[in-house]
């Protein structure tokens, strides 16, 4: 099979730390409680900030969430496991559209690690859905809840892997939610039988 897979809140804990930073940066940098809705994955939507603090929270805390982020537990061993099965691993991430020097961190911190085992590297890409469609992807793991709506409206199985606060999403015939990559594995060999 070929997997589609996200980086920031699949691969790496980014969301999270985003989380954390957002909340000191509104709380100490902006001395303010602008927070608008928590269940927002991005953190551009979750407060009330304008576009001027969105670029200084950008500024100062960008690139040390992309340094210090921890792998999400349980993922290296399930890519490996997953490559090791003869799947096509490919990289479709939004990471380097905000700030083109995070792919090159990235790349040097998947391979210092021994985690550049993707086949395919797609970065700085917002429509995810047009390269789930033009890879012939048969399965697509996103943190997003418009991400995977869309994927899944394309007709490609999707995995909505929920690990913060955000909107429910129904499950169907494309959009399986799941929880952590144990999950994840076993759903995928499910779907070799």
């Amino acid at each position: 099979m070929k997997i589609g897979i996200d980086l920031d809140g699949v691969v790496f804990d980014s969301e999270k730390e985003f989380r954390v930073y957002s909340e000191l940066y509104d709380m100490i940098d902006l001395k303010q409680n602008s927070k608008k809705d928590n269940r927002e994955l991005k953190f551009q939507k979750r407060f009330n900030w304008t576009e001027e603090q969105i670029q200084g929270f950008l500024k100062k805390y960008h690139k040390q969430v992309i340094v210090e982020s921890n792998y999400m537990p349980g993922v290296k061993r399930v890519l490996k496991l997953l490559k090791n099965d003869g799947h096509k691993l490919i990289l479709i991430t939004a990471r380097g559209g905000l700030n083109k020097d995070m792919i090159k961190v990235t790349e040097e911190r998947l391979k210092h690690e021994g985690m550049n085992i993707f086949d395919k590297y797609y970065w700085a890409t917002e429509n995810k859905d047009e390269v789930c469609v033009k890879e012939n992807i048969d399965i697509m793991i996103d943190d997003s809840y418009d991400k995977c709506e869309s994927i899944a409206k394309s007709k490609i199985k999707t995995i909505y892997l929920k690990d913060a606060p955000s909107y429910d999403l129904e499950e169907n015939d494309y959009i399986k939610v799941l929880y952590n990559w144990g999950e994840i594995y076993r759903y995928i060999k499910e779907l070799e039988k």
